[in-house]
């Protein structure tokens, strides 16, 4: 029986398998991503070094952990007590709210408002008089 020649950290090219990583393949693979980022052979980062790493073994770009959390469904990732159903809170009214629950503009624009037809209708009651 053969084994997958496809396996991790096996790469391909034009679909035919080239073998395992070597660390010349690294390195030119680090040299490749320091030219994209605007540097010269001999500024080859360390991050470079492990980005190409990863590239080339197949290795995900986050650590271990994260990779889990990030494979859980979005409705569990946060749950600070697992099993928790939690409870509702009251609602009460801020400081610049009144019992109706209207803040200061609001109370505000409903005094203009009720200001402003008071005028029209004394304006209206006077036209009416002259």
């Amino acid at each position: 029986m053969n084994p997958n020649p496809l396996k991790q950290g096996a790469l391909t090219e034009n679909s035919k398998g080239i073998g395992t990583v070597t660390r010349k393949m690294v390195r030119e693979r680090a040299v490749e991503l320091a030219f994209i980022n605007g540097r010269s052979a001999q500024e080859v980062s360390k991050s470079d070094w492990e980005q190409a790493k990863r590239e080339l073994t197949g290795k995900p770009d986050m650590d271990p952990e994260e990779a889990i959390l990030d494979s859980a469904p979005e409705s569990e990732r946060w749950d600070p007590v697992p099993g928790s159903t939690g409870q509702k809170v009251e609602v009460t009214a801020g400081e610049d709210e009144d019992e109706e629950g209207r803040g200061d503009n609001e109370k505000l624009v409903d005094e203009g408002m009720a200001g402003a037809e008071e005028d029209q209708m004394r304006q209206a009651n006077l036209k009416r008089n002259e």
